[in-house]
Protein backbone atom coordinates (compact mmCIF):
# COMPACT_ATOMS: atom_id res chain seq x y z
CA UNK A 1 0.00 0.00 0.00
CA UNK A 2 1.28 3.50 -0.85
CA UNK A 3 2.72 5.35 2.11
CA UNK A 4 0.71 8.25 3.49
CA UNK A 5 2.45 11.63 3.66
CA UNK A 6 3.53 12.80 7.14
CA UNK A 7 0.64 14.38 9.02
CA UNK A 8 2.78 17.28 10.24
CA UNK A 9 3.68 18.14 6.65
CA UNK A 10 0.02 17.96 5.63
CA UNK A 11 -0.96 20.26 8.52
CA UNK A 12 1.76 22.73 7.60
CA UNK A 13 0.68 22.81 3.93
CA UNK A 14 -3.02 23.13 4.82
CA UNK A 15 -2.44 25.98 7.26
CA UNK A 16 -0.15 27.84 4.85
CA UNK A 17 -2.58 27.42 1.95
CA UNK A 18 -5.53 28.51 4.11
CA UNK A 19 -3.77 31.64 5.35
CA UNK A 20 -1.75 32.19 2.16
CA UNK A 21 1.06 32.92 4.56
CA UNK A 22 3.88 30.81 5.97
CA UNK A 23 4.22 33.20 8.90
CA UNK A 24 0.55 32.95 9.92
CA UNK A 25 0.67 29.17 9.52
CA UNK A 26 3.71 29.07 11.80
CA UNK A 27 1.89 31.16 14.42
CA UNK A 28 -1.11 28.80 14.31
CA UNK A 29 1.04 25.68 14.60
CA UNK A 30 3.34 27.25 17.20
CA UNK A 31 6.50 26.57 15.20
CA UNK A 32 8.93 28.77 13.24
CA UNK A 33 8.28 29.88 9.63
CA UNK A 34 11.41 27.97 8.65
CA UNK A 35 9.94 24.75 10.07
CA UNK A 36 6.73 25.25 8.08
CA UNK A 37 8.72 25.88 4.89
CA UNK A 38 10.82 22.76 5.42
CA UNK A 39 7.70 20.62 6.06
CA UNK A 40 6.06 21.85 2.85
CA UNK A 41 9.27 21.41 0.82
CA UNK A 42 9.60 17.86 2.11
CA UNK A 43 5.98 17.18 1.14
CA UNK A 44 6.58 18.53 -2.37
CA UNK A 45 9.70 16.40 -2.73
CA UNK A 46 7.83 13.26 -1.64
CA UNK A 47 5.03 13.99 -4.12
CA UNK A 48 7.33 15.09 -6.90
CA UNK A 49 5.11 18.15 -7.41
CA UNK A 50 5.24 21.86 -6.70
CA UNK A 51 2.32 22.84 -4.46
CA UNK A 52 3.18 26.46 -3.71
CA UNK A 53 4.58 29.32 -5.76
CA UNK A 54 6.94 31.37 -3.63
CA UNK A 55 7.10 35.11 -4.23
CA UNK A 56 8.50 38.04 -2.31
CA UNK A 57 6.78 37.76 1.09
CA UNK A 58 3.82 35.96 -0.46
CA UNK A 59 2.82 32.52 -1.63
CA UNK A 60 0.13 31.17 -3.96
CA UNK A 61 -1.12 27.74 -4.90
CA UNK A 62 -0.22 26.02 -8.11
CA UNK A 63 -3.09 24.35 -9.97
CA UNK A 64 -2.05 20.98 -8.55
CA UNK A 65 -1.55 22.59 -5.15
CA UNK A 66 -5.13 23.93 -5.24
CA UNK A 67 -6.51 20.48 -6.06
CA UNK A 68 -4.44 18.94 -3.29
CA UNK A 69 -5.44 21.62 -0.78
CA UNK A 70 -9.14 20.94 -1.36
CA UNK A 71 -8.63 17.21 -0.96
CA UNK A 72 -6.52 17.67 2.17
CA UNK A 73 -9.10 20.04 3.68
CA UNK A 74 -11.87 17.48 3.22
CA UNK A 75 -9.72 14.71 4.72
CA UNK A 76 -8.66 16.75 7.76
CA UNK A 77 -12.22 17.91 8.42
CA UNK A 78 -13.45 14.31 8.23
CA UNK A 79 -10.75 13.32 10.72
CA UNK A 80 -11.68 16.21 13.04
CA UNK A 81 -15.37 15.32 12.81
CA UNK A 82 -14.74 11.63 13.56
CA UNK A 83 -12.59 12.62 16.54
CA UNK A 84 -15.26 14.99 17.90
CA UNK A 85 -17.94 12.32 17.59
CA UNK A 86 -15.76 9.71 19.27
CA UNK A 87 -14.96 12.05 22.17
CA UNK A 88 -18.65 12.99 22.60
CA UNK A 89 -19.61 9.33 22.59
CA UNK A 90 -17.11 8.62 25.32
CA UNK A 91 -18.56 11.44 27.39
CA UNK A 92 -22.22 10.43 26.92
CA UNK A 93 -24.06 8.46 29.56
CA UNK A 94 -25.87 5.38 28.30
CA UNK A 95 -29.34 4.62 29.59
CA UNK A 96 -30.74 1.14 28.92
CA UNK A 97 -34.54 1.07 28.71
CA UNK A 98 -36.90 -1.83 27.97
CA UNK A 99 -40.36 -1.30 26.52
CA UNK A 100 -43.07 -3.09 24.57
CA UNK A 101 -42.79 -2.89 20.78
CA UNK A 102 -46.04 -0.97 20.36
CA UNK A 103 -45.30 1.49 23.16
CA UNK A 104 -41.82 2.07 21.74
CA UNK A 105 -42.98 2.53 18.15
CA UNK A 106 -46.10 4.58 18.77
CA UNK A 107 -45.23 6.68 21.79
CA UNK A 108 -41.58 6.63 22.85
CA UNK A 109 -39.58 6.67 19.60
CA UNK A 110 -41.45 9.66 18.09
CA UNK A 111 -40.53 11.67 21.22
CA UNK A 112 -36.96 10.46 21.80
CA UNK A 113 -35.47 13.01 19.41
CA UNK A 114 -36.84 15.72 21.70
CA UNK A 115 -35.24 14.06 24.72
CA UNK A 116 -31.88 13.72 22.98
CA UNK A 117 -32.03 17.35 21.85
CA UNK A 118 -32.68 18.48 25.43
CA UNK A 119 -30.14 16.06 26.93
CA UNK A 120 -27.39 15.37 24.37
CA UNK A 121 -25.18 13.86 27.07
CA UNK A 122 -27.61 10.94 27.60
CA UNK A 123 -27.90 8.15 25.05
CA UNK A 124 -31.04 6.00 25.36
CA UNK A 125 -30.50 2.39 24.30
CA UNK A 126 -34.00 1.03 23.69
CA UNK A 127 -34.85 -2.66 23.70
CA UNK A 128 -38.28 -4.16 22.94
CA UNK A 129 -39.37 -7.21 24.91
CA UNK A 130 -42.41 -8.92 26.41
CA UNK A 131 -40.35 -10.79 29.00
CA UNK A 132 -40.80 -10.10 32.74
CA UNK A 133 -38.36 -7.62 34.26
CA UNK A 134 -35.73 -8.67 36.80
CA UNK A 135 -33.42 -5.77 37.61
CA UNK A 136 -31.07 -7.98 39.62
CA UNK A 137 -30.41 -10.24 36.65
CA UNK A 138 -30.60 -7.75 33.77
CA UNK A 139 -28.33 -4.86 32.93
CA UNK A 140 -31.07 -2.28 32.42
CA UNK A 141 -31.85 1.05 34.05
CA UNK A 142 -35.60 1.16 33.55
CA UNK A 143 -38.55 -0.54 31.90
CA UNK A 144 -42.05 0.37 30.73
CA UNK A 145 -44.48 -2.36 31.75
CA UNK A 146 -48.24 -2.94 31.67
CA UNK A 147 -49.70 -4.17 34.94
CA UNK A 148 -51.34 -3.30 38.24
CA UNK A 149 -48.49 -1.24 39.65
CA UNK A 150 -47.06 -3.95 41.91
CA UNK A 151 -43.67 -5.28 40.84
CA UNK A 152 -41.32 -6.79 43.43
CA UNK A 153 -37.91 -5.17 43.41
CA UNK A 154 -39.02 -2.10 41.52
CA UNK A 155 -40.08 1.50 42.00
CA UNK A 156 -43.26 2.04 39.99
CA UNK A 157 -44.37 5.32 38.40
CA UNK A 158 -47.83 5.44 36.80
CA UNK A 159 -47.67 6.95 33.33
CA UNK A 160 -51.09 7.12 31.70
CA UNK A 161 -54.72 6.01 31.88
CA UNK A 162 -55.29 2.78 30.00
CA UNK A 163 -58.58 3.40 28.19
CA UNK A 164 -59.82 0.75 25.77
CA UNK A 165 -62.09 1.22 22.76
CA UNK A 166 -62.62 -0.49 19.39
CA UNK A 167 -61.12 1.29 16.37
CA UNK A 168 -61.62 0.75 12.66
CA UNK A 169 -60.82 2.38 9.36
CA UNK A 170 -63.49 4.77 8.02
CA UNK A 171 -63.62 2.76 4.78
CA UNK A 172 -64.50 -0.46 6.62
CA UNK A 173 -67.42 1.20 8.39
CA UNK A 174 -68.74 2.52 5.08
CA UNK A 175 -68.43 -0.68 3.06
CA UNK A 176 -68.46 -3.49 5.64
CA UNK A 177 -71.35 -5.15 7.50
CA UNK A 178 -73.54 -2.91 9.65
CA UNK A 179 -72.12 -1.76 12.96
CA UNK A 180 -74.85 0.05 14.87
CA UNK A 181 -74.45 -1.60 18.25
CA UNK A 182 -71.69 -3.64 19.96
CA UNK A 183 -73.45 -6.94 19.24
CA UNK A 184 -72.94 -6.25 15.51
CA UNK A 185 -69.25 -6.90 16.05
CA UNK A 186 -70.13 -10.56 15.51
CA UNK A 187 -70.29 -9.77 11.78
CA UNK A 188 -66.76 -8.34 11.75
CA UNK A 189 -63.23 -9.70 12.18
CA UNK A 190 -61.82 -8.86 15.59
CA UNK A 191 -58.10 -8.06 15.69
CA UNK A 192 -56.10 -9.11 18.77
CA UNK A 193 -52.61 -8.71 20.22
CA UNK A 194 -50.89 -11.69 21.86
CA UNK A 195 -49.92 -9.49 24.79
CA UNK A 196 -53.52 -8.39 25.42
CA UNK A 197 -55.78 -11.28 24.50
CA UNK A 198 -58.46 -10.43 27.08
CA UNK A 199 -59.04 -6.79 26.14
CA UNK A 200 -61.92 -7.59 23.80
CA UNK A 201 -63.57 -9.70 26.50
CA UNK A 202 -63.28 -6.88 29.05
CA UNK A 203 -64.74 -4.28 26.70
CA UNK A 204 -67.57 -6.49 25.42
CA UNK A 205 -68.58 -7.32 28.97
CA UNK A 206 -68.57 -3.63 29.91
CA UNK A 207 -70.63 -2.87 26.80
CA UNK A 208 -73.27 -5.40 27.87
CA UNK A 209 -72.75 -7.83 25.00
CA UNK A 210 -74.06 -11.36 25.54
CA UNK A 211 -71.51 -13.58 27.29
CA UNK A 212 -71.92 -16.15 24.47
CA UNK A 213 -70.09 -13.77 22.13
CA UNK A 214 -66.74 -15.32 21.19
CA UNK A 215 -64.32 -12.61 22.29
CA UNK A 216 -61.29 -14.61 21.12
CA UNK A 217 -62.49 -15.02 17.53
CA UNK A 218 -60.71 -13.21 14.71
CA UNK A 219 -57.04 -12.65 13.93
CA UNK A 220 -54.16 -12.42 16.42
CA UNK A 221 -50.91 -10.50 15.95
CA UNK A 222 -47.61 -10.48 17.77
CA UNK A 223 -48.03 -6.86 18.82
CA UNK A 224 -50.74 -4.25 19.14
CA UNK A 225 -48.86 -2.16 16.56
CA UNK A 226 -49.56 -4.91 14.02
CA UNK A 227 -53.25 -5.08 14.92
CA UNK A 228 -53.54 -1.29 14.56
CA UNK A 229 -51.86 -1.47 11.15
CA UNK A 230 -54.30 -4.21 10.11
CA UNK A 231 -57.22 -2.07 11.28
CA UNK A 232 -55.95 0.90 9.27
CA UNK A 233 -55.84 -1.37 6.21
CA UNK A 234 -59.46 -2.36 6.77
CA UNK A 235 -58.79 -5.97 7.76
CA UNK A 236 -60.94 -5.82 10.86
CA UNK A 237 -61.59 -3.97 14.10
CA UNK A 238 -58.87 -3.63 16.73
CA UNK A 239 -59.21 -3.10 20.46
CA UNK A 240 -57.02 -0.07 21.05
CA UNK A 241 -55.41 1.61 23.99
CA UNK A 242 -56.52 5.08 23.03
CA UNK A 243 -53.38 7.01 23.93
CA UNK A 244 -51.46 4.88 21.42
CA UNK A 245 -53.78 5.66 18.49
CA UNK A 246 -54.51 9.34 19.17
CA UNK A 247 -52.60 10.47 16.09
CA UNK A 248 -54.37 7.97 13.82
CA UNK A 249 -57.76 9.12 15.11
CA UNK A 250 -56.81 12.78 14.81
CA UNK A 251 -55.61 12.30 11.22
CA UNK A 252 -58.58 10.18 10.19
CA UNK A 253 -56.92 6.82 9.64
CA UNK A 254 -58.96 5.28 12.46
CA UNK A 255 -62.36 6.09 13.95
CA UNK A 256 -64.31 5.01 17.03
CA UNK A 257 -67.43 3.08 15.98
CA UNK A 258 -68.91 3.43 19.49
CA UNK A 259 -68.81 6.01 22.27
CA UNK A 260 -68.29 3.27 24.85
CA UNK A 261 -64.81 3.19 26.34
CA UNK A 262 -63.38 1.20 29.24
CA UNK A 263 -60.92 2.63 31.74
CA UNK A 264 -58.78 -0.23 33.08
CA UNK A 265 -58.00 1.69 36.27
CA UNK A 266 -54.75 0.69 37.95
CA UNK A 267 -54.03 -1.83 35.19
CA UNK A 268 -52.02 0.46 32.98
CA UNK A 269 -48.49 1.48 31.98
CA UNK A 270 -45.78 2.14 34.55
CA UNK A 271 -42.15 3.14 34.40
CA UNK A 272 -40.13 0.73 36.55
CA UNK A 273 -36.73 1.40 38.07
CA UNK A 274 -34.68 -0.88 40.36
CA UNK A 275 -35.18 -0.30 44.08
CA UNK A 276 -32.07 -2.16 45.22
CA UNK A 277 -29.71 0.63 44.13
CA UNK A 278 -29.65 4.41 43.98
CA UNK A 279 -31.19 6.06 40.94
CA UNK A 280 -28.59 7.53 38.58
CA UNK A 281 -28.82 11.16 37.56
CA UNK A 282 -29.48 10.17 33.93
CA UNK A 283 -32.30 7.81 34.93
CA UNK A 284 -33.85 10.53 37.06
CA UNK A 285 -33.67 12.92 34.12
CA UNK A 286 -35.37 10.38 31.84
CA UNK A 287 -38.04 9.54 34.44
CA UNK A 288 -38.97 13.18 35.02
CA UNK A 289 -39.03 13.77 31.26
CA UNK A 290 -41.42 10.85 30.69
CA UNK A 291 -43.76 11.95 33.45
CA UNK A 292 -43.75 15.48 32.07
CA UNK A 293 -44.61 14.21 28.58
CA UNK A 294 -47.70 12.44 29.89
CA UNK A 295 -48.71 15.40 32.06
CA UNK A 296 -48.78 17.52 28.92
CA UNK A 297 -51.47 15.22 27.58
Amino acid sequence: MDRLPPLNAIRAFEAAARHMSVTLAADELNVTPGAVSRQIKGLEDSLGLQLLKRGHRQISLTRQGGDYYRAVTRALEALRDATRKLKRRGQRKQLKIRAYTTFAMRWLIPRLSGFHAAHPDIEVLLKASLEPVDFRKEDIDGAIRLGDGNWPGANCYRLVSNILAPVASPALLKTGPRLKRPADLAYHTLLHSIARLDDWMFWLEAAGVDAKFDARAGMTYESSAMSYAAAIEGQGIAMAQLFLVEKDIREGRLVLPFKKTLDMGDFTYYLLTPNHKDETSSMKTFRLWMLEQFDRG
